[in-house]
């Protein structure tokens, strides 16, 4: 059984509620939640000695989470990671986006659902955040109603569910953006983390962080993690300009991916705590993201420091960036009487 505790956290400027959700398992384990962007604000798991520490990046006050760069620990969307241009054709018509990155739409635009106050509840063993997206929000079509449900239980699996629909087609593309540090959010660098991949081939990129519709062989390359491997190794290589990149930013194919079926993404893990996390979804791809660009950007954090370069590394589970450009990806597009619905678990343990 989950015990919820429930807590009015602050207010946004234009008065709603910040609910601020603890979930607390059996063996002290906890998950924080806030409905402020459908957040991951905490995860407290042991070490192999039993020793617990929040092992996931976040701020100290709520007002913190308000316009992050970082994203740190949200739901992003209307379509997570890059779209091309800003540009993109549904149903024959043309739609011209926000350009907030480099060039391209990122994140569903400044004021995505990262920057929104969901409706939310608790239940038996999870949370419940509900969000209405008007027809033209950010310059999509379609109103959308998305879910995001978290479930955490007596084993330390972490599961988060998106479920969208919507009266007119349009692009969905939910991940969560919660960045881990398996030694604590306060103990530095992640370079030292290993990683295990499922993937065997990646999109190229093109300098602007767009696939060019190339898919690359990992083998022998600084992106295959087919075997664990720290994340060090590699992140100054000029491959697939990752060294441009500053870092792993980069999209990684699943293999044997079927759609609705949950499959294998990996596992990250600590060689200094002896934490572990396994990574399942339903998802196409998965974005990792080495912190990158953490240091200057990032509000006070739960420690009240500031984050460096590196300080977390991001497993977003999601579809191929620039989706909806590229017939060869999985299609973003979510039609008038389909349910979107994509899952992913972090299963916590020691080693």
């Amino acid at each position: 059984m989950i015990e919820i505790e429930q807590d009015l956290w602050g207010m946004t400027p234009e008065g709603e509620a910040i609910v601020l959700y603890t979930l607390r398992n059996a063996q002290g384990a906890e998950v924080k939640l806030t409905n402020y962007g459908a957040t991951v604000v905490a995860v407290t798991m042991p070490d192999r000695e039993g020793r617990m520490a929040d092992v996931a990046l976040g701020y100290k006050r709520p007002e913190c989470y308000f316009r992050d760069s970082a994203a740190c620990g949200k739901s992003v969307g209307r379509v997570a990671n890059r779209i091309a241009d800003g540009c993109m054709t549904v149903d024959g018509q043309e739609y011209r986006l926000e350009r907030n990155n480099n060039g391209n739409h990122l994140h569903g635009g400044t004021q995505g659902f990262a920057d929104r106050v969901w409706e939310s509840s608790a239940e038996t063993n999870r949370i419940v955040m509900d969000l209405l997206s008007d027809d033209g929000d950010q310059g999509y079509p379609g109103e959308l109603h998305v879910q995001a449900i978290f479930d955490f239980d007596d084993d330390n699996a972490l599961e988060i569910t998106y479920l969208a629909r919507t009266d007119r087609t349009t692009p969905v593309n939910l991940t969560n953006h919660v960045y881990f540090n398996l030694s604590g959010e306060a103990s530095g660098s992640v370079l030292d983390h290993e990683l295990r991949l499922n993937s065997s081939r990646v999109p190229e990129m093109n300098e602007r962080q767009i696939p060019t519709g190339r898919m690359l062989d990992v083998a022998g390359t600084p992106q295959d993690f087919r075997q664990f491997r720290p994340l060090r190794d590699g992140i100054g290589s000029e491959f697939n300009h990752i060294r441009d990149f500053r870092g792993y930013d980069h999209p990684f194919a699943l293999d044997g991916w079927q759609a609705g079926i949950l499959g294998e993404v990996g596992c990250l893990r600590d060689p200094r705590s002896g934490r572990q996390v396994e990574v399942l979804t339903s998802q196409p791809s998965v974005m990792i993201y080495t912190g990158n660009w953490l240091s200057g950007g990032c509000p006070e954090t739960k420690s009240g420091g500031r984050y460096a370069d590196h300080a977390g590394v991001a497993i977003e589970c999601q579809n191929f960036p620039d989706a909806v450009n590229r017939p060869e990806f999985p299609s973003p597009l979510l039609h008038p009487g389909e349910l979107y619905c994509q899952k992913t678990v972090y299963k916590f343990s020691t080693y």
